[in-house]
């Protein structure tokens, strides 16, 4: 048998300083409105085992919550292909440092079959947009 993480890519992980209470940042992480204005249209409800979609590019994507914790977590499945996609907050003198988490990366040579390109193609290209995503949550709260 395998070992599950002997092939997988690793997961991407983006961490800012926000200038702002974390309260105020989890209201623009943990609602659909907020996600909306940073993210992607969806319709989102913050409850644990809730499915919602994600208007991405290549049309609606699946999602499940998997965890909330106010205000300091939110996870949910992305998609068909095992990723997750995690939120962690954390309050720094009425700043708030904020991570997101990437993860259920496969195999590098595995294709993605929305974007038929491989694994470490999608890894690479959302890593770089992951980038363009968290400043522009920024921007949101602190804007």
């Amino acid at each position: 048998m395998e070992e599950q993480n002997q092939n997988t890519l690793p997961e991407i992980k983006q961490t800012i300083l926000i200038e702002a209470p974390i309260q105020k940042v989890w209201e623009v992480v943990a609602t659909s409105k907020g996600i909306e204005a940073w993210f992607m249209p969806n319709n989102f409800e913050p409850e644990v085992g809730y499915e919602f979609h994600l208007q991405s590019p290549f049309g609606p994507s699946p999602c499940k919550v998997l965890e909330i914790e106010e205000p300091n977590t939110l996870s949910f499945s992305w998609d068909t292909d095992g990723w997750v996609v995690s939120f962690q907050l954390k309050e720094m003198d009425n700043k708030t440092e904020f991570t997101l988490i990437h993860g259920g990366w496969k195999h590098p040579d595995q294709i993605i079959g929305k974007a038929n390109e491989t694994s470490s193609v999608i890894r690479d290209r959302m890593a770089h947009g992951w980038v363009g995503i968290v400043s522009e949550l920024k921007k949101v709260v602190e804007g």
